[in-house]
């Protein structure tokens, strides 16, 4: 005689627990707006990079441009481009960029995790950690995000040191400091929760 497999019945869901879970559809628009500010991004990127090319190539609009973006208030403006202002020019880029994969995460793993899922195991470009993504792991990445953007803004702070006075460079550290050790604890608080819930598992 062969096994028949009953599936369980499935339980109707009530009518305001339904209503709940659909408000999730409610963060929809924030992810949207999240695109919008990272076409932003892009557009500010590309403004940026032309007009660096166009100092470099001798246009006089561009680099009186890019000399005043480096320009710090209260500092003697430079009158020619340097190596510390491509330097600047170039760290700004590359913080526009770890801002924009900043923004990746939360609109890709924000998502994934609180609305709906993407569906996207069969995906060549499926992001490495968007397959065990939940809203610890993200914490953890935009966590360590955070700190890269921190690093690029105090080693800005750091060529223009002379424009600073010590209260704000320590400032600045300490920041940066805090940063890092925020991201520490929550990488415990994410190591120890993990643990438990494996050690849970195994008792089961």
């Amino acid at each position: 005689m062969s096994n028949i497999q009953i599936s369980p019945v499935k339980k109707a869901i009530g009518v305001l627990p339904n209503l709940i879970f659909m408000s999730r559809w409610l963060q929809l628009p924030l992810y949207l707006g999240l695109i919008l500010a990272q076409c932003v991004y892009v557009f500010h990127f590309w403004v940026e990079l032309t007009d660096l090319i166009g100092a470099v190539f001798g246009n006089a609009a561009s680099l009186d441009h890019i000399l005043d973006v480096v320009t710090i208030e209260g500092a003697v403006r430079p009158t020619k481009l340097t190596e510390a202002t491509i330097m600047l020019v170039v760290l700004g880029l590359i913080d526009v960029v770890m801002i924009s994969n900043l923004l990746i995460m939360v609109i890709v793993g924000g998502y994934e995790t609180f609305v709906s899922r993407m569906n996207l195991e069969s995906h060549p470009d499926q992001p490495e950690w968007l397959s065990h993504v939940n809203a610890s792991v993200l914490k953890v990445k935009l966590a360590m995000a955070i700190i890269g953007i921190s690093s690029i803004h105090l080693l800005k702070t750091f060529i223009n040191a002379n424009a600073y006075d010590v209260k704000t460079l320590i400032a600045q550290t300490g920041i940066h400091i805090t940063f890092l050790l925020s991201a520490l604890a929550i990488a415990w608080c994410d190591r120890i929760m993990t643990a438990t819930q494996n050690q849970a598992n195994q008792d089961h």
